[in-house]
């Protein structure tokens, strides 16, 4: 969209929602949301030359303090008025730009690289998340606590007393969520006591992931206003499920999905160019598992061995299925996959476009998946994805084709990141923690 289209797309919008105040938002490459409050009456500005950031300051996005301001282009698509939360409040997600260009750092101009590079080769994606999230009492000071006091069931998924004590909560989730336009379908009680997930409809690629960005925002704010504190860290109790972020995909061309076949010989119903997009993932399963679990904590979740309620949810090898959901990949109907390596802390922009970059080298090289797991099979020969975020980052650096969809909006990205996550990792290492007090303080 050019200049002089953005400010009346905009001027309408806030006309139309009354509105007086905008969000205009992006996120670093950790997932961390940014925002400067706009006043109405500064719209011809933001519209025409955007809001200016310091880069730096703002977070994970390749720059130094000597470097010049990150502005903050609006992409009128993405509004959102947010009355739920303030009178005359609306959200637009930007597009970081540096001395008038995209700034390649910039998680969503990364996306947006990616999916013109897959119109280019004739594919248009839709993506479907799922997000997952804890309850907790806003008072850490003693520690964790779930916000629901009665929640102590020891397998509490699906609880109709535990959603029902929740109601307020849920509700104004999905009351703000179907207002928005995304059509939630279902609220529930997760496996983890204090845990919560809430659905909305599948769209196009770019959409989601800023759905999956305003869903945290929106979740987190709503349950302040209740006195809660919402987290989507990957494990923020060692003895419960930790907090996922499934992605579904599949491919279009021209409004036609591409993925199914009802005559496919292995069952699942999937076409050819389906079963060489999932053979593109699990081939690069190990280097995306650094944009699908980029924190330390993640692989807590993905290492956990057991939790109250029996099960982690958290895939430990490059496999695929049906309707199985201990698998990387999970084939629910030949209509999509979903790849469930992500975790609460995986950056949905970064996440989709180096899934679908994996998934596309697939269908180019005709990767062959194998034959399906039958319920409960994990093969011997299935690769281990990595154990700690160091085998991960190790994993991205020998992995030129995930490195390069981190790269697809500019060159040097990739080793950016690598780097952050590699001193992340060094910095927990270096942390002497309880556990190593207990263990070796008189150990020899």
């Amino acid at each position: 969209m050019t200049v002089t289209d953005r400010l009346p797309a905009l001027r309408a919008l806030a006309d139309e929602h009354a509105t007086r105040f905008i969000l205009a938002t992006f996120v670093d490459l950790d997932g961390k949301p940014c925002a400067k409050l706009v006043p109405v009456e500064a719209l011809e500005t933001l519209a025409t030359e955007g809001v200016g950031f310091a880069g730096y300051a703002a977070g994970a996005l390749g720059q130094q303090p000597c470097d010049p301001d990150i502005m903050a282009i609006p992409d009128p698509a993405s509004f959102m008025a947010l009355p739920f939360l303030r009178d005359g409040l609306a959200m637009v997600h930007c597009d970081p730009h540096v001395e008038g260009a995209p700034w390649p750092y910039a998680p969503r101009v990364i996306l947006k690289a990616t999916l013109a590079r897959l119109a280019a080769s004739g594919y248009d994606a839709r993506v479907g998340a799922e997000v997952e999230y804890f309850l907790l009492d806003r008072d850490t000071s003693a520690g964790l606590r779930t916000a629901d006091g009665d929640d102590k069931a020891a397998q509490p998924c699906y609880d109709a007393r535990g959603v029902t004590r929740m109601y307020d909560h849920l509700a104004a989730v999905s009351t703000a969520m179907n207002s928005l336009g995304w059509g939630n379908y279902a609220n529930d009680h997760e496996d983890a006591n204090g845990q919560f997930e809430q659905n909305f409809t599948f769209a196009d690629a770019l959409t989601t992931a800023d759905r999956v960005i305003t869903a945290r925002y929106l979740i987190a704010m709503l349950a302040e206003q209740r006195g809660m504190l919402a987290t989507f860290m990957p494990k923020p109790f060692a003895d419960r499920t930790g907090n996922g972020l499934h992605l579904h995909l599949s491919l279009w061309r021209d409004d036609d999905p591409l993925f199914p076949d009802p005559y496919d010989a292995r069952g699942l119903g999937l076409s050819e160019l389906a079963y060489g997009f999932v053979g593109g993932v699990l081939d690069h399963a190990p280097g995306l598992l650094s944009v699908l679990a980029p924190t330390v904590n993640s692989y807590k979740r993905r290492g956990a061995v057991s939790t109250t309620s029996g099960a982690t949810w958290a895939p430990n090898q490059a496999s695929y299925g049906g309707n199985d959901r201990t698998h990387l990949i999970r084939v629910p109907d030949g209509n999509r996959i979903e790849v469930r390596g992500g975790d609460g802390s995986a950056n949905p922009y970064l996440a989709i476009a180096a899934l679908l970059t994996a998934g596309v080298d697939g269908i180019e090289r005709k990767a062959d998946p194998g034959a399906p797991c039958g319920p409960g099979e994990h093969p011997t020969s299935a690769v281990e994805l990595p154990v700690t975020l160091l085998h991960a980052v190790d994993a991205l650096r020998a992995d030129p084709l995930v490195a390069g969809a981190l790269d697809a909006a500019g060159e040097g990205v990739s080793g950016y990141y690598a780097d952050r996550k590699r001193g992340e990792f060094l910095a927990w290492h270096n942390t002497v923690t309880g556990w190593e007090t207990t263990r070796y303080l008189t150990a020899v």
